[in-house]
């Protein structure tokens, strides 16, 4: 139930043409809280509420623990939340042994472009394709929590 990963900005959008699979995701957090997030998400014909801890000092690790629910119960969540709907759609892109999943975001986060990469270890070596940017992993601003609060159209 530890989330590793590490995240980074996108420098093109090359990794539309490498994608196997895009979904179209909406987001919200009953708690945006660092120490506990808890969040609700429809992707597609699906929803999720995933609840995360707060993350390790190198930024990559943190408790996660995520739930399916019925899409109906997501949409009346969803209006439960806190002010801030993160919209955007994500690509997933197999890259070597690992598949990067890449938000582009719309409305109040227009123009952020980010990849993730989730790992097995901390140290774990991963392939980095072309499109793969300034690393960003520790920088909270990137966190959906913080974005949903701090529109990147604003920074």
């Amino acid at each position: 139930m530890i989330e590793i990963e590490r995240k980074f900005l996108v420098t093109s959008n090359a990794f539309k043409e490498e994608a196997f699979s895009k979904n179209r995701i909406k987001q919200g957090y009953l708690s945006a809280v660092p120490e506990r997030t808890v969040r609700v998400r429809t992707k597609g014909n699906k929803a999720f509420l995933t609840i995360k801890g707060a993350s390790s000092e190198s930024g990559m690790s943190r408790f996660e623990w995520e739930k399916e629910i019925l899409i109906n119960e997501a949409e009346s969540l969803l209006l439960l939340c806190e002010k801030g709907i993160i919209d955007k759609t994500r690509y997933e892109v197999k890259v070597g042994e690992h598949t990067y999943e890449v938000d582009e975001f719309y409305g109040e986060n227009e123009g952020l472009i980010m990849a993730e990469i989730e790992l097995k270890s901390e140290t774990e070596i991963f392939e980095k394709p072309l499109w793969l940017g300034q690393e960003v992993t520790r920088d909270s601003r990137y966190y959906n929590a913080y974005l949903s609060k701090n529109s990147f159209i604003n920074w």
